[in-house]
């Protein structure tokens, strides 16, 4: 093959009317963490494609109203940052860290944790927490963002979301 030549894109034909559907189980609330599973289920939503996001132990952060305005990332224990670990510890890397990974994703033009996941129930993707962990925390409809439809078991979500693709976060 040449270099002018390129091999022909796999893009899947799901046809006009599809039934598809994807559901995403977030399950980290670190700031690094949360925004996997918001892109993947908005681009699933820009595609047609029914969205569901299961957040769940510290994914909770993500959508309790008290948390979900200040995650953080840390490079502690985290080797895809590149950097000595022995300076992950040291006071105040997790302050600069962050700083540092909002203005990167600012200067996207990507939107933060709150706005991505009003642009994601305004598209017709679906937030629920779950129970077992809402429990665990003392947490109930009234501390979740406004968007989330509700509390649900696991067995609920796995009914709700038969047929889906789960990809865990």
């Amino acid at each position: 093959m040449t270099t002018t030549e390129q091999e022909p894109r796999l893009i899947p034909d799901f046809g006009e009317d599809t039934d598809r559907k994807m559901a995403f189980i977030a399950s980290k609330g670190t700031l690094d963490m949360a925004y996997p599973a918001l892109i993947m289920a908005n681009a699933a939503l820009g595609e047609g494609i029914e969205a569901h996001i299961f957040f769940t132990f510290w994914g909770l952060d993500m959508i309790n109203k008290k948390t979900m305005h200040d995650l953080k990332f840390t490079p502690l224990g985290n080797p895809a940052t590149h950097m000595p670990q022995g300076l992950g510890g040291l006071p105040g890397m997790t302050a600069m860290a962050t700083h540092m990974m909002k203005k990167q994703i600012a200067e996207l033009g990507v939107p933060e944790v709150p706005e991505f996941l009003q642009m994601i129930v305004d598209a017709g993707g679906h937030l629920w927490a779950c129970k077992m962990s809402a429990d665990m925390m003392g947490l109930g409809e009234d501390d979740l963002f406004d968007g989330v439809e509700g509390i649900l078991s696991a067995t609920e979500f796995i009914e709700l979301t038969d047929g889906a693709q789960i990809i865990f976060i």
